[in-house]
């Protein structure tokens, strides 16, 4: 590329000195072609020859690009959402073969994602080498490129040039052509950069490079290229050495394994200094030339978030998740029946403690998995299959436990149950406030995403402030029990309504179970739900199974439970990558570049954040938008339903979460023309929430539709 610069360097020297002769003798114009215009761009073929003199084999020439205001075009890399420009020289005649050299580009913002490209005007030089020396020339060129606003077009521009044999330059075109010439990246030596090293992480979720110059820099940009499918966000980037390195680090928002290829990256520092260079691949990520130490929040915002997190962890106790806790909040006041108010106290207090150790300990893995690198977020153990398999195995037990059969209750309950009434501890009760607290996490709730939002993107006291007080939230009920043991009196005497209400407690912790089941066959597979129930129902059977040794029960019932927690490891199956579909709604798969695609085509895309351990996803669905005017919207023909299913960990999907501070579902957010960055909705969904959204996204013109679709659904 060097090379091509200096040619036009000469060039421009004899623009100018045959550009004098031109002011005596008229008879040296350059050539150029029609200008082509459509309503957002312009473009035409310049050369810096008008004619082809005798023996020349090589013609030097432009496309010249003219934008309009507010519009943009793409580079050779774009970035997630671009195309980038195309010329079929096919038509052509006497041309051998076209060098394409692209000056360097700028950044901008299309649709909520970084995009590399030119507005206003751009040059494309070219090297147009001949077939036959010094004879007429026809270029022909067929322009394919996208061009985006609010909205992106694509164009098509036919240009075409025919050059006689003659001589003479022009000045204006030469010039033209030369100052865009000298924004082409320089590469090898010329580029003043004596080291270039780029980490890429194992998950690929961050590129680092780090650049020493032997030149200055002032106020860079860098622009990776990394494959077609690759997106990354907004750089992180930073000088030291007196300005002679320069370090950045870039989200990766989306990547194709398969795209993959060497890295180059183009750096550019103002209008006159562009480099393309390749860097080594490192193994260790470079460490920053400084570090920029988080501010601190304040007192009184962090006081606010915890009380956030405290109504978000009261609000949790009647969402709707909570359906499989609620059979063990009863069976916990029932037993309380006819003890002393110390002894109530005391059991509802240790049921409180339990919900404490269990936030505090999720806590304290999210801060630890956090510092590792690895993504966090609320309710992710039900994405364990492990997890799954022992909380199915436990919720078995206790199952078996409440309907009393095959006298399961002297087994271990009773014996905590013992212990208890003794007065020497509260472990039943402990447990029952540890366990509903772990049932309570696959939804969230209003209030609750911002604050673990701001926990996690916090320090770890920020983390082990909200925790608690979203514990506290949640516990409240066992509180106010301990509070007023006398509570506990306002049920029923035992009677023979205990003995159906025992049953229904068992049914719906029997519906919990199934539904653990159903999690467990979306994260792991069929068969590997089918052996954990196996194995989980007859390890209750040889617990309850009183014939038998006690030692050979110990054995028997570890190995059933080894088994139970092992199946879903041995047996999981591939995630299926099709979306959930519901049967009046149309869902496409989750892709993030795809998003911006279809908002620049004019589109409304609705996104929904699901997983099948998610009840209130499920609620939403059942409640909102399956049902009318909701599911008529989204069925319209410029509105996208999207789909991302969570069930599984899907590291594409925590990335687009995080980038909103979200890291627990429900989440759901509407795109369009007039909503590019996308209007994030609330938890807990409304019919009048989502319209109003699809209209703000779409603007006017989807307004009429919405209110007509109302209007017939109202009839």
């Amino acid at each position: 590329m060097s090379m091509f610069k200096q040619q036009f360097g000469v060039l421009t020297v004899l623009t100018v000195v045959v550009g004098l002769g031109t002011m005596f003798f008229d008879n040296a114009r350059a050539a150029t072609s029609e200008t082509i215009s459509k309503p957002a761009v312009s473009a035409r073929l310049i050369t810096v020859q008008d004619g082809v003199a005798g023996g020349m084999s090589t013609l030097s020439a432009g496309i010249q690009i003219e934008l309009n205001k507010g519009w943009k075009t793409y580079w050779r890399s774009p970035g997630e959402v671009g195309i980038p420009p195309q010329v079929d020289w096919s038509a052509s005649q006497n041309v051998k073969n076209v060098r394409f050299e692209w000056p360097a580009p700028e950044r901008f913002t299309a649709f909520g994602i970084e995009n590399f490209g030119y507005k206003g005007e751009v040059v494309f030089p070219l090297q147009i080498n001949l077939e036959r020396p010094g004879e007429a020339t026809l270029l022909s060129a067929n322009v394919s490129l996208l061009v985006c606003s609010d909205v992106c077009v694509p164009e098509t521009l036919h240009l075409s040039l025919l050059l006689s044999p003659g001589t003479g330059i022009d000045r204006v075109s030469g010039s033209l052509i030369a100052k865009y010439a000298d924004k082409i990246p320089l590469e090898g030596a010329e580029t003043s950069i004596t080291e270039a090293a780029a980490f890429l992480d194992e998950n690929r979720t961050e590129l680092v490079i780090n650049l020493v110059a032997t030149e200055l820099f002032q106020d860079p940009d860098v622009f990776p290229e990394l494959g077609s499918g690759i997106a990354l966000g907004k750089p992180d980037i930073r000088l030291g050495d007196g300005k002679k390195r320069l370090w950045a680090r870039f989200p990766v928002l989306s990547f194709e394994e398969t795209a993959f290829r060497h890295t180059s990256l183009t750096i550019t520092d103002g209008q006159e200094r562009a480099v393309t260079v390749s860097p080594k691949m490192v193994s260790a990520v470079p460490a920053p030339p400084f570090s920029m130490a988080a501010l601190a929040p304040g007192v009184d915002e962090v006081a606010w978030i915890a009380l956030i997190a405290f109504i978000g962890g009261l609000i949790l106790n009647v969402m709707p998740c909570v359906l499989p806790v609620l059979s063990i909040k009863l069976s916990s006041a029932l037993k309380h029946q006819g003890r002393n108010m110390q002894s109530v106290r005391g059991g509802f207090l240790a049921a409180a403690f339990g919900v404490m150790i269990f936030v505090w300990g999720l806590a304290g893995a999210l801060f630890a998995l956090q510092r590792m690198g690895i993504a966090v977020g609320w309710g992710l153990q039900f994405q364990n299959p492990v997890f799954l398999a022992f909380m199915q195995s436990y919720l078995s037990f206790h199952r078996q436990s409440v309907w009393s059969i095959r006298n399961l209750a002297s087994n271990l309950h009773t014996k905590l149950a013992l212990y208890q009434r003794d007065g020497r501890g509260y472990w039943a009760d402990f447990l029952t406030g540890l366990f509903g607290a772990v049932l309570a996490t696959p939804c969230s709730a209003p209030f609750l995403g911002t604050a673990v939002a701001f926990a996690l993107a916090g320090r770890g006291l920020d983390i082990l402030i909200v925790f608690t007080s979203l514990g506290l939230g949640l516990a409240v009920p066992y509180l106010v029990v301990a509070a007023l043991p006398g509570l506990v009196n306002v049920l029923p005497k035992p009677g023979r309504w205990m003995v159906y209400l025992k049953f229904l407690l068992g049914l719906m912790l029997g519906g919990t179970v199934l539904w653990l089941l159903l999690v467990l066959k979306g994260v792991a597979g069929f068969p590997a739900s089918v052996a954990v129930w196996l194995f989980a129902t007859a390890l209750v059977f040889v617990l309850s199974w009183r014939r038998s040794a006690f030692w050979i029960r110990l054995i028997a019932g570890g190995t059933l439970a080894s088994l139970a927690l092992a199946a879903p490891v041995a047996l999981s199956q591939a995630q299926q990558k099709a979306p959930h579909e519901l049967p009046a709604l149309k869902w496409v798969q989750f892709d993030r570049g795809e998003i911006a695609r279809l908002v620049s085509r004019g589109q409304v895309v609705f996104v929904d954040v699901t997983a099948d351990w998610c009840i209130t996803c499920k609620a939403n669905k059942a409640l909102v938008i399956e049902r009318d005017p909701v599911l008529s919207a989204l069925g319209t023909e410029n509105v996208t339903a999207m789909q991302a299913d969570w069930t599984r960990p899907d590291e594409g999907i925590s990335r687009y979460l995080a980038s909103f501070g979200r890291f627990g579902i429900p989440f759901n957010a509407v795109y369009g023309p007039s909503a590019p960055q996308g209007i994030v909705l609330s938890e807990l969904l409304t019919s009048s929430e989502i319209i109003d959204a699809l209209r703000i996204a779409k603007g006017s013109s989807i307004g009429f539709n919405l209110r007509q679709n109302e209007r017939s659904n109202s009839k």
